[in-house]
């Protein structure tokens, strides 16, 4: 790349200073009456001609060496080994029920930074709905991403129906989890491709199936091409909260045993809150949820609601029995009402 910021600035030099030689000797051959000033005229054309070639093919060079650039930054990119593999004997995972289990689990993002979770123990139940409360960068997500195997423990385990996820392949772990983040990614393709992410061979009528039950059928069909509509770059041509919903209707249509759900009702509007809000009990139903949520008035009916603060588990109950502990969950809720 240095040679390439070298090389375009070097012709532009030459270019001008060939042109200057040319006026000076020419100028005075035709003051002396030696040539004629059409002659001159021809010579700082030929000039002229003669680098702009040379020029372009100088601009080509740049081109082609960003070009190169970027393609060495892909296949580093692609020949970069993935930190969470599968063991050479990796285990067949069966149809799981959707319990989970952290037994003594720490965890840091890398060895030189300090631990993200301490120490942390819980324990949810097939069916149950547990929520994640806490302060921001206490660890709620980390969690998360530890039932899903994004990341392996440091210390510990991170069991699902008893069964070490580092043991099972990952493929059919993920297959058993759902994904519900806070910002909503789609791909490029129609709105029924990303609805049917996860099950690639699903029915038209079943992603609508899915759709109605996301709440996401009727603003689909406002669009002039309905299922077929284009999903642009950046999902710019759908909203925030209409983002959210295809994403729930993705999960849907996929039916999880396992749902992480990762603030799905932030930065959204009243209206469109209620209609998550809607569409996450349908989802809710039957399965394992682990819902982490900053908005405390969204989770008052979780079967579980733990408080993480600095790593750690601090308290732990149902909504009720958190407010008549007057603890941390107290204060936060207080201070969320008092807002």
């Amino acid at each position: 790349m240095s040679l390439s910021f070298v090389f375009l600035p070097a012709i532009e030099v030459l270019g001008i200073l060939a042109t200057a030689i040319v006026l000076w000797f020419g100028g005075r051959a035709v003051g002396s009456g030696a040539v004629t000033l059409g002659v001159l005229v021809a010579f700082l054309s030929y000039v002229t001609r003669f680098f702009d070639p040379v020029q372009e093919l100088s601009r080509m060079f740049t081109t082609l060496q960003t070009a190169m650039a970027g393609g060495e930054q892909v296949v580093n990119l692609l020949d970069t080994v993935p930190a969470v593999l599968d063991r050479p004997n990796a285990l067949e995972l069966p149809e799981i029920v959707g319990r989970v289990t952290f037994d003594q689990v720490s965890f840091r993002y890398r060895p030189e930074l300090p631990d993200v979770l301490r120490n942390v123990c819980l324990e949810i139940q097939p069916g149950q709905t547990v929520a994640l409360v806490g302060p921001t960068g206490a660890g709620k997500t980390s969690i998360g991403n530890l039932i899903a195997r994004f990341y392996d423990v440091t210390e510990g385990t991170v069991l699902i129906d008893g069964i070490d996820v580092r043991t099972v392949k990952q493929r059919q772990l993920h297959q058993q989890i759902g994904l519900v983040p806070q910002d909503a990614f789609l791909f490029s393709g129609t709105i029924a491709d990303n609805i049917r992410f996860g099950r690639p061979d699903a029915t038209d009528d079943e992603v609508a199936h899915a759709a109605k039950l996301a709440n996401a059928h009727d603003f689909i069909m406002a669009k002039p091409d309905g299922y077929a509509t284009r999903v642009q770059e950046g999902a710019s041509n759908l909203s925030v909260g209409q983002r959210q919903l295809v994403c729930i209707a993705r999960a849907i249509l996929t039916d999880p045993r396992i749902l992480i759900m990762d603030e799905a009702t932030s930065n959204v509007d009243s209206l469109t809150e209620s209609l998550i809000q809607d569409a996450l009990r349908t989802l809710l139903q039957a399965r394992t949820a682990v819902v982490i949520a900053h908005r405390l008035s969204t989770i008052r009916n979780a079967d579980l609601i733990c408080v993480v603060q600095d790593g750690q588990i601090v308290e732990q109950d149902k909504h009720a029995e958190l407010l008549a502990l007057n603890g941390i969950y107290a204060a936060l809720y207080q201070r969320q009402f008092a807002e």
